[in-house]
């Protein structure tokens, strides 16, 4: 994977190709086909943020409290102890996702799992985790696209941080329905009990970190918690490449008719 990617590189500077993203043509070796005016509209998450979920408060009132949290914590709505995610969810992260996500650019799995490692690194201190897992794919999903994007992110990201990578604890059991873009109850709705662990699969005591691409509502996340946590999972917490903030332009995730996880 490594040689491949840095294969890929070369190439780039012997034979220029566009900005997958822009079209511009690419100047600068990289291992990722984007140019860096597109890499830097890309809005990392900064404080203040929810303590809890990590949702990034576009009012500094929101912000004024010593453990601020979001409404939908405050309600305590998830299940999962903590999440954090890398950026904003906007044209530049999203067309970056949809690259890896429908276009198999699988070589940007390694860029946001480096990014992805910062986070828990600096978000998550404070915890010990056993295993990264993957947001899983609906199985005949996953046969079609030949690869769940979540987990060619939790991969390199296990590897980084030394942990053992879980595919195979969580199955999803229902999919999505036919519909591109889905109402925020409908996103709940869609996901309520989705989720199983697969069966025989040794969950009791272990301590998440569940990997996806985008988090949405919160929805998937959740459902896959309540999995971890119902089969003996000590603890769950989630981190994720982009993060829609409400309030913000550009925040429906760019999707593709085969669009399979709600987050």
């Amino acid at each position: 994977m490594i040689l491949r990617d840095t294969l890929d590189a070369l190439a780039a500077v012997i034979f220029p190709a566009p900005c997958r993203l822009c079209g511009v043509t690419l100047v600068n070796s990289s291992l990722i086909p984007i140019c860096e005016e597109c890499i830097a509209q890309i809005q990392p998450i900064k404080d203040p943020k929810c303590v809890s979920c990590g949702l990034p408060f576009v009012s500094a009132v929101s912000a004024q409290a010593a453990e601020p949290k979001c409404q939908s914590c405050q309600l305590g709505r998830y299940k999962f102890e903590r999440a954090r995610s890398f950026g904003v969810y906007n044209d530049a992260l999203g067309g970056a996702i949809v690259l890896l996500k429908y276009e198999a650019v699988t070589r940007l799995a390694g860029w946001f799992a480096s990014r992805l490692e910062r986070i828990v690194r600096d978000e998550y201190a404070d915890c010990e985790f056993d295993a990264a897992v993957p947001v899983p794919l609906y199985p005949a999903r996953q046969r079609e696209r030949g690869y769940n994007q979540a987990e060619v992110i939790a991969k390199p990201l296990a590897r980084a941080l030394h942990l053992k990578l879980g595919s195979f604890l969580l199955v999803r059991t229902k999919p999505r329905p036919a519909q591109r873009l889905l109402t925020h109850r409908q996103r709940w709705l869609t996901v309520r009990g989705a989720y199983e662990t697969r069966k025989g699969s040794k969950v009791d005591k272990l301590r998440i970190l569940l990997v996806d691409d985008v988090f949405t509502t919160g929805a998937t996340l959740d459902s896959c918690s309540r999995a971890l946590m119902k089969a003996g999972a000590s603890s769950v917490c989630a981190v994720t490449v982009a993060r829609v903030v409400p309030g913000l332009a550009d925040q429906e995730p760019n999707r593709s008719p085969d669009a399979s996880n709600v987050t």
